[in-house]
């Protein structure tokens, strides 16, 4: 690209950076950049970039530039959905659903996973750092609305990222019925083959509305049974959370994984601090004693960025799959593990019912 320092400057449409795949449909085989949305919003905050600085513009048009690139070459990856012939075997949908269903276990499944898949991901990944950047450039602009839905972005592009791990240990789940394994194989083949998912744009804003009310309405450590937090959390939700905390909360799994959730401290932690507090007779504390009671430095507390949100998640994911694998006492799932499976077989209930109402 030409130094923009040294021409007149004109305001540039972003879209002349996007080939005519930007705004293509999920039906067809193609890793997108940007959904609309987010291609109407980076085309809005650009224009406004560049009238302050030319040169930090310029570096934003660089990097779609180079998103554009990759995506052009993970979209010479055989597509996912359809049958190819592949160094001398044949790959099918039903194939790739076949290998996830048999052959997962507990170790790293990078190696076990689809070029596309991996390559996909480091996409997914490089579009959220540009969304994140281009929110704060727009917060420093004095632009909030802008900054505010681009962070949404971020974060929504964050839950795509999240959606797999959790699509990935419910397939591993061998005490789930095959049919809803398939299904959620399914899912992540489609997922991997466009990076947007029907089930994130359902999940997404629900446990990140938890997440933010989680941060105000936990602010301190008593009971830490979270029945007060939990109540007043469910109170701004929608219908579908509802019917989870009403039919799930009385599984011991899905209550230790929403206290692990809320407290932002794992099981053992939790079980640990609350023998604590019992046995020195103090009925609460606020977040940032919970490392002194614990013996232990642990972040309890987290901000509203999606890097904080994925952070923990991971953690209380790799503790939760710790616990399988040995067989202790604590939560199997996270909380978003069982949310997606409960939204899975709420759905099932609703195409079973519509189809003897016919």
């Amino acid at each position: 690209m030409e130094d923009l320092e040294a021409q007149n400057f004109e305001q540039v449409d972003i879209s002349t950076f996007f080939g005519s795949e930007a705004e293509v449909s999920k039906e067809d085989s193609k890793v997108v950049i940007f959904t609309k949305k987010q291609h109407d919003l980076v085309n809005e905050i650009i224009p406004i970039v560049q009238k302050n600085n030319k040169s930090t513009a310029e570096s934003f048009i660089n990097r779609i530039v180079d998103l554009e690139a990759l995506a052009s070459a993970i979209n010479r990856f055989p597509s996912l959905l359809e049958r190819h012939s592949i160094i001398g075997d044949v790959r099918t949908p039903t194939s790739l659903i076949d290998s996830l269903i048999d052959h997962m276990n507990n170790g790293d499944s990078t190696l076990q996973l689809p070029s596309k898949a991996n390559l996909g991901k480091g996409l997914l990944i490089a579009k959220m750092h540009t969304l994140s950047r281009l929110g704060r450039e727009a917060k420093f602009l004095g632009e909030e609305k802008l900054a505010k839905e681009l962070e949404t972005e971020t974060i929504s592009s964050m839950f795509s990222l999240l959606v797999e791990d959790v699509y990935l240990n419910l397939i591993n789940d061998t005490s789930q019925p095959l049919e809803f394994r398939r299904e959620w194989a399914m899912s992540l083949l489609l997922l991997w083959e466009h990076w947007s998912d029907q089930n994130i744009e359902d999940v997404a804003p629900v446990l990140q509305a938890v997440w933010t009310a989680r941060r105000r309405l936990a602010p301190a450590f008593g009971t830490m049974m979270g029945t007060s937090e939990l109540m007043m959390i469910s109170m701004q939700m929608d219908e579908q959370w509802i019917h989870f905390i009403k039919e799930k909360m009385g599984e011991p799994g899905v209550t230790q994984a929403m206290e692990e959730f809320l407290f932002g401290i794992s099981y053992e932690q939790i079980k640990t601090l609350k023998n604590t507090l019992k046995t020195q007779g103090i009925s609460a504390i606020g977040r940032d004693e919970v490392s002194k009671f614990l013996g232990e430095h642990v972040k309890a507390d987290a901000g509203l960025d999606y890097r904080d949100f994925y952070s923990l998640y991971t953690v209380r994911r790799d503790n939760a799959r710790s616990r399988a694998r040995f067989k202790v006492e604590g939560p199997y799932k996270t909380l978003e593990d069982y949310y997606i499976q409960f939204v899975t077989e709420q759905n099932k209930e609703k195409q079973k019912n519509d189809t003897f109402a016919k």
